[in-house]
């Protein structure tokens, strides 16, 4: 099936062509940042991959045509919103100020890839880190929500997971909380069509994801999530919705996954290369740049000179996380519980000493 051809929200088809009227907000200076955001983030996904093949990284879940949700949802969100991201939200991320290093950090198995704080981001006090359990971002992401409304405030909240976490109970229990609780969240749904190995005709019997919100009593909208133009136009008006006390929208953004599950995948092993062939000819940064080029905002020049821009960013980033100080051992301990229970004190005794006898009597 051509998952393309299903309908759903669209604005520019994967030639690049207009197939409906932009929006107001969607000016070329606007989209062209969008496009500079996509590229920007698909050579860090690139390099990441190449360090955990190359050991430098750990397991790394790349992000490879998912490029226009994570660019809208991140710059649709305002800084006193919250965001609650899954694991293969890198480039909304990125998008709330968190840099490339942090992420590196996070995937190269250092805790301090959660702690926002130090990069001074008007965004990092109030975003959550990457949950890579599934889909229990979502119950989160409703105490947050339920937060704000309290508070009166006025901000919003918005969770993202794959098709795979709409088949867990914390997500079908948090989209029935936020409709019978009327709170301001978000939820959106990057429909890349596996969930590791299963296929999204295994997991869900409905033509869309989205009509899941019809039992939670929530609006659902289908946008093609390879347009950047329908899902940040989606997306802004839903958090417009929910900042008004009007409540919760399930938005399903329909992708593609071009990458493996995680480094540590082969999707070889259960889906069929042409499958990925042509789904290569729908991704999100090859229709933008021919709308933009069709509309004299974009050449090769200046492809040129941000490919490498880009390039230069990434190895400033991959730069500063190599050359960071390796975290003491006792920290495995210190961060894991908010007030160490007494009898572990003997064992994280134990690991200092040794570390000290292989360091040579240094520590730290």
């Amino acid at each position: 099936m051509n998952i393309q051809a299903l309908p759903m929200k669209r604005f520019i088809d994967h030639d690049g062509n207009l197939v409906s009227q932009l929006p107001s907000w969607a000016d070329l200076s606007t989209l062209t940042g969008f496009y500079q955001d996509m590229v920007l983030t698909r050579t860090y996904d690139n390099k990441a991959v190449a360090l955990q093949r190359t050991g430098k990284l750990g397991t790394y879940p790349s992000h490879l045509g998912a490029e226009a949700i994570g660019i809208a949802v991140g710059r649709a969100l305002k800084a006193s919103d919250v965001f609650v991201p899954y694991y293969r939200d890198m480039p909304a991320m990125w998008c709330r100020g968190i840099g490339m290093e942090k992420n590196l950090q996070y995937w190269g198995g250092d805790e301090r890839g959660s702690d926002f704080a130090p990069e001074g981001s008007p965004f990092a006090s109030r975003d959550l880190p990457f949950c890579v359990p599934i889909a229990t971002q979502c119950t989160h992401a409703v105490g947050v929500a339920a937060a704000l409304k309290i508070k009166g405030n006025h901000d919003a909240a918005l969770v993202m997971c794959g098709d795979g976490g709409t088949s867990k109970g914390d997500f079908l229990e948090s989209i029935n909380c936020a409709g019978a609780w009327n709170i301001p969240l978000v939820f959106v749904v990057n429909n890349n069509q596996w969930a590791i190995s299963v296929p999204r005709s295994l997991q869900c019997a409905a033509e869309f994801l989205s009509e899941k919100a019809k039992g939670a009593g929530i609006p659902g909208v289908t946008v093609d999530g390879n347009d950047v133009v329908s899902v940040f136009d989606a997306v802004f008006h839903s958090l417009e919705r929910a900042r008004k006390g009007k409540g919760a929208t399930l938005i399903e953004a329909i992708s593609y996954r071009l990458s493996d599950h995680t480094t540590a995948d082969d999707a070889s092993r259960y889906r069929n290369e042409d499958e990925v062939q042509t789904a290569w000819q729908y991704e999100p940064i090859r229709r933008l740049k021919a709308f933009l080029i069709s509309q004299g905002a974009w050449d090769r020049d200046r492809e040129q000179q941000w490919q490498a821009h880009c390039k230069e960013q990434v190895e400033l980033a991959v730069e500063r996380y190599l050359n960071l100080a390796n975290q003491a051992p006792e920290t495995g301990f210190d961060f894991l519980y908010e007030s160490l229970p007494q009898e572990l004190h003997p064992q994280r005794d134990q690991l200092i000493n040794k570390a000290m006898r292989m360091q040579g009597g240094k520590h730290g």
